[in-house]
């Protein structure tokens, strides 16, 4: 995935981006060539017996051809600084940004795991189970009702600390009368570092080590 990290790269990279000519080299070069030695043949053919015109009407079918390659190629370069000027944009609105996206892995980095949950209405209460890479739950923790966000400091059932750069993951279940109605994925609140294009999906990196479309991004307004 090519990124754009900050403004100011966004700035450099913008300098160094793709420049737009009237001729495409390669195939500008071809076409030129062409134009020469098809002005050369005509200026020069013998009066007796001129160039036929089937073969006349094909070269200049050929010129057309070359002729659209060269705009073809043209065109697409503009096109490829205007998708770069965009991704630059997007950069600039999104880095540092304080976000929230779903995800249920998520590495421990040794600081605290912040997450939000989008629970359903009516839930009377919700708990956290967190499971290692191997499936064993490592921890569980009922959540506070209506909280705007949570944390989990990387403590374990049995005291043991978890290894950064760990990949854990995060269930939470909602209940209702005293019975399970479900369970949800939480969204893991982060901020935006990194922003760019990868087969043709804008991107995103986040200080949780994590990435994920710009689609599934949003705003986090309580941070």
């Amino acid at each position: 995935m090519s990124t754009v990290s900050n403004v100011a790269q966004t700035q450099t990279q913008q300098n160094t981006a793709p420049q737009t000519s009237d001729s495409a080299p390669g195939i500008g070069k071809e076409f030129e060539s062409f134009i020469r030695l098809l002005t050369a043949q005509i200026r020069n053919q013998d009066p007796l017996s001129p160039l036929d015109s089937t073969q006349f009407v094909e070269q200049l079918a050929t010129f057309s051809t070359l002729e659209q390659q060269v705009r073809s190629n043209v065109n697409l370069e503009s096109i490829a600084t205007m998708i770069y000027d965009m991704g630059s944009l997007i950069a600039g609105q999104w880095l540092g940004k304080t976000v929230t996206f779903e995800s249920s892995w998520i590495p421990y980095t040794g600081s605290d795991i912040k997450f939000t949950a989008e629970v359903p209405a009516g839930t009377d209460h919700s708990a956290l189970t967190v499971r290692d890479a191997n499936g064993n739950i490592i921890w569980t923790e009922k959540l506070t009702p209506g909280a705007s966000s949570y944390s989990w400091d990387g403590r374990t059932t049995n005291g043991t600390p978890v290894p950064v750069d760990s990949v854990l993951q995060f269930r939470i279940d909602t209940y209702k009368d005293g019975q399970q109605t479900g369970s949800v994925a939480p969204r893991v609140i982060t901020t935006v570092t990194s922003v760019g294009s990868e087969d043709g999906t804008i991107r995103v990196g986040t200080a949780s080590m994590l990435s994920t479309e710009l689609g599934n991004v949003q705003l986090y307004d309580n941070p």
